[in-house]
């Protein structure tokens, strides 16, 4: 099952962190991912950065202005009024084929802010058991998926989070 995932970390290096503990359980074929994105938002800076995974890829173009375009309307756009809901609520309709909804994404906006990170995944159903133990003591929050209430109680279960 592909999973969507945005964990969230309270400094700015722990998604960079998880992202390499990841790619460690998948290159142990622990787990897929298919595809991700991290934001990283140094305190002091007055906006976070973006990477987003598998730029050697074809597709990548696409995915690419996905993650560009939800960072975008995240981060970029005023922090109230109109301008940010239309801004989220555009991005919210390219977000409906990973199932996230505009209340979703304005949570992630009020979630991730200075001097946090989050580490956005696109994942393909592992051994969660083993890929949670290499997360053990690592402090982060699951903020969204796309999972029913079962398999996210499943995969917070699994994760200690």
């Amino acid at each position: 099952m592909t999973a969507f995932t945005v964990w969230k970390f309270d400094d700015a290096d722990g998604a960079e962190h998880a992202l390499r503990m990841l790619k460690g359980a998948e290159d142990d074929h622990l787990i897929e991912v298919i595809d991700h994105a991290v934001i990283t938002w140094p305190t002091g800076s007055e906006q976070p950065h973006l990477r987003h995974g598998h730029d050697e890829t074809k597709r990548s173009s696409g995915k690419g202005a996905f993650w560009g375009l939800l960072a975008g309307a995240l981060f970029t756009v005023p922090v109230a009024g109109a301008a940010a809901g239309a801004a989220i609520g555009a991005a919210s309709k390219h977000a409906e084929r990973l199932g996230i909804s505009q209340e979703q994404l304005e949570r992630m906006r009020g979630e991730i802010t200075e001097g946090t990170s989050a580490l956005f995944a696109v994942t393909e159903a592992g051994d969660l058991d083993r890929v949670g133990e290499r997360f053990r003591g690592v402090h982060m929050r699951l903020v969204q998926t796309n999972l029913t209430d079962a398999e996210r109680a499943t995969l917070l279960e699994t994760f200690g989070s």
